[in-house]
């Protein structure tokens, strides 16, 4: 059975990372985690390119501009472009097999 990814686990992996890495976030960068991908993919990018997860407020335009708490991976330049990649390519693939 597929584990379901629960904001908690992320959180976990988040206190793990602030653990290690301390308040220091100079030449880190995120990747927005675009609404409704899911979330074996989110999991994925984490395991895969070491990424940190964290969440964050940003404005969504989505028929009005709100303002959303989303999922966004933090890491170096990098990790955060090879992940980039991934997604695309594994959410172009998800949508093209419907």
């Amino acid at each position: 059975m597929v584990k379901k990814l629960t904001i908690e686990d992320l959180k976990l992996s988040k206190e793990k990372m602030e653990d290690e890495m301390g308040a220091e976030i100079e030449g880190l960068y995120d990747l927005v985690i675009p609404p409704g991908t899911p979330s074996y993919l989110v999991y994925d990018l984490v395991e895969e390119f070491d990424l940190e997860p964290l969440e964050r407020k940003i404005g969504v335009n989505i028929v009005e501009c709100d303002e959303r708490e989303v999922i966004v991976l933090r890491g170096e330049l990098e990790a955060v472009q090879a992940a980039e990649q991934y997604l695309y390519d594994e959410l172009k693939a998800y949508v093209g097999s419907e």
